[in-house]
């Protein structure tokens, strides 16, 4: 069955079945990838590191949110 016709099937369900439908549909995208979780850890060690080393500046919070407001 291609796509075209799952769409198709799905658009005759209640409301709530295709809500549902559409937030597992969503969910199943959305898995944790651990390899990148792994990277982003390493990243975020290195980036500490060099703050306290003192080879990377921090910016203060109001700053980088001040254009928020």
């Amino acid at each position: 069955m291609g796509t075209d016709e799952i769409l198709k099937q799905a658009l005759k369900l209640k409301i709530e079945e295709r809500f549902i439908l559409v937030e597992s549909l969503i969910k199943s995208i959305d898995e944790p990838d651990r390899k990148l979780d792994e990277l982003w850890a390493e990243e975020a060690e290195k980036r500490l590191a060099a703050y306290r080393e003192g080879r990377l500046e921090g910016i203060p919070m109001e700053e980088v949110f001040k254009d928020e407001r």
